[in-house]
C-alpha cells in the first residue's frame, strides 16, 4: 500500500483501465463458461468479476458513504471470499452452484459499482479521498490478481471438456531455432537488503525492507525448458522417490501424476492444453504448470537447487522489468529468443511464475494491515511456498521485484515452472 499524494483523474483511469480489462478477459465467453467451477480451487469467471466489484464495495463505497446501498443485501454473502472480519461467505467449492444472479446481472452489477466509484471521484473531499484513494488502488491491484486467475481458471475449465475448446486464437508464441544455453551467474557472499522500502504500491507482505546475510550463489541464466524437462520424465523422475520429499512423492502416487498438468502424450508425442487449444508440446518453451514438488524434484534430479526468494531479489535487483505479460496477449510461456545473452539472466520477468525454496512466512518486523484488510495475505502465511517474477498472466503494472506469491506447494493451475540455483 503506497503513502503518495493520489491525483483524482490519473487513479479514475486507472480504475477504469482494469475494470475494462477484466471484460475483456471475459468477452471471448459464452454465457455457460462463465458458471462453471472445474475444482475447488477454481471459481468461476462470473464469480471473479462480482468479488472484485464487491471489494470495492465493501472496502471503499461502505465506508465512504454510510447509506450506500448494494444492488442485493445478499451479495455480501455470495461474493465474499475470506475475509471474516466482514462477514459469513458462501462455501468456496460450490460456488460454481451459483446459477444466479445471472451473467447479466453480474454485469449490471459492476456497472452500479463503477458509478458509485466515479461518484465518490468526483464528489468525495479531498479528505475524504485522501482516505479512501489507497483503498481504491488496493482494489486496482486485486482485481489485477482476478484477472490473471480468470485466465488460469478458464484455461482449468476448458481443458475438462473433451472438446477441447478455444478460449481464443492466439499469436503464434513458438520458436524453432536455438535457444541460448543455461550458463550460471555468479553471486558473491555478503550482507543484502530485500523488501519494499519506497512510497510507490506494495502488498503488506512484502515489507519491511530488511538485511540478510547470503552465501555466495549461482542462478541459472534462463527458465527450464519443455525438452530438459522431458528428459527427466524420460528418466524415470515421477517414480524414482530419492529425488522427491516425502509430501511430493505421495502426493504423485496419489495424484497419479506423470507430467506436468495439461500434458498428454499421443502417438509417443508430448501434447498439452493451451488457452489456445490442444497442442504439440514446443521443446523451447519454459516448462509450466509444475508445483513445488515437481520443480524441486527436477532441481535435484539435475543436482541443482530452486533459488531462495532473496537469493531471487537480490540477483533481480539490477534488471529491467521486461518480458512475457498479460499485455503481450499470447497468454502462454514463450520461447526464449536466440539473440539473448547467455552470460547473464534472461527471463527473470513473465512467462511463468517460478518457485523458490522458501516457506511463505513474514519478514522481520511484519505488521499486518488494520481491519478486514489485514486479512489479505498474512492469514495465509502457513503451508505455502513463495514464487517469484510474474507470468504470461500477470500484468506488468502489477508486478515487482519484491512481489511475494504464495502458494501451496502441490499447486499447479497457475502458470508455474522453474529456475534452477546452486551453492558457488
Amino acid at each position: 500500500m503506497s503513502t503518495i499524494k493520489f491525483e483524482r483523474n490519473t487513479l479514475f483511469e486507472q480504475f477504469m483501465d482494469v475494470r475494462n480489462f477484466s471484460e475483456q478477459i471475459s468477452s471471448p465467453l459464452s454465457i455457460e463458461d462463465y458458471v462453471v467451477q472445474s475444482m475447488p480451487d477454481v471459481s468461476p469467471t462470473k464469480w471473479h468479476l462480482a468479488h472484485s466489484s464487491w471489494f470495492f464495495e465493501a472496502f471503499v463505497l461502505e465506508k465512504f458513504d454510510v447509506n450506500y446501498k448494494s444492488v442485493h443485501p445478499q451479495y455480501n454473502y455470495l461474493f465474499n471470499s475470506y475475509y471474516t472480519q466482514v462477514g459469513e461467505r458462501h462455501c468456496r467449492p460450490k460456488r460454481g452452484l451459483i446459477s444466479r444472479p445471472t451473467v447479466e446481472q453480474v454485469y449490471k452489477y459492476r456497472e452500479y459499482v463503477n458509478n458509485k466509484i466515479e461518484d465518490f471521484f468526483s464528489d468525495s473531499s479531498n479528505k475524504d479521498f485522501e482516505k479512501h484513494a489507497p483503498v481504491v488502488e488496493i482494489g486496482i491491484h486485486h482485481e489485477r490478481q482476478h484477472q490473471e486467475l480468470m485466465l488460469t481458471d478458464i484455461k482449468n475449465v476448458f481443458s475438462e471438456n473433451p472438446l477441447k475448446p478455444v478460449y481464443m486464437e492466439l499469436p503464434a508464441s513458438s520458436s524453432n531455432g536455438k535457444i541460448p544455453t543455461a550458463n550460471w551467474v555468479s553471486y558473491p557472499e555478503g550482507l543484502y537488503e530485500i523488501g519494499h522500502a519506497d512510497n510507490s504500491f506494495s502488498y503488506d507482505n512484502e515489507m519491511p525492507k530488511h538485511k540478510i546475510f547470503l552465501g555466495s550463489f549461482n542462478l541459472s541464466s534462463r527458465l527450464v525448458t519443455n525438452k530438459e524437462y522431458i528428459e527427466f520424465i524420460e528418466d524415470g523422475g515421477y517414480k524414482r522417490a530419492e529425488l522427491w520429499l516425502s509430501d511430493g512423492i505421495y502426493t504423485v502416487e496419489d495424484s497419479g501424476w506423470e507430467a506436468p498438468l495439461y500434458w498428454e502424450k499421443i502417438d509417443n508425442k508430448w501434447h498439452h492444453f493451451t488457452l489456445s487449444g490442444f497442442k504439440e508440446v514446443e521443446a523451447n518453451q519454459p516448462v509450466c504448470h509444475v508445483s513445488f514438488y515437481e520443480a524441486d524434484a527436477y532441481a535435484r534430479w539435475i543436482d541443482a537447487r530452486l533459488p531462495a526468494e532473496a537469493e531471487w531479489e537480490i540477483a533481480s535487483a539490477d534488471l529491467i522489468i521486461e518480458g512475457n505479460f498479460v499485455e503481450s496477449g499470447v497468454y502462454n510461456p514463450i520461447s526464449l529468443g536466440g539473440n539473448s545473452k547467455s552470460s547473464s539472466l534472461a527471463q527473470m520477468f513473465g512467462d511463468v511464475w517460478e518457485w523458490t525454496s522458501s516457506p511463505y512466512i513474514c519478514y522481520p518486523g511484519y505488521k499486518t494491515l488494520p481491519g478486514a484488510l489485514g486479512e489479505y495475505n498474512g492469514k495465509f502465511m502457513s503451508n505455502q511456498m513463495v514464487l517469484r517474477g510474474g507470468s504470461c498472466a500477470t500484468s506488468i503494472s502489477h508486478i515487482r521485484k519484491t512481489y511475494r506469491n504464495f502458494f501451496p506447494p502441490d499447486s499447479r493451475w497457475q502458470f508455474m515452472g522453474i529456475r534452477l540455483a546452486r551453492d558457488e
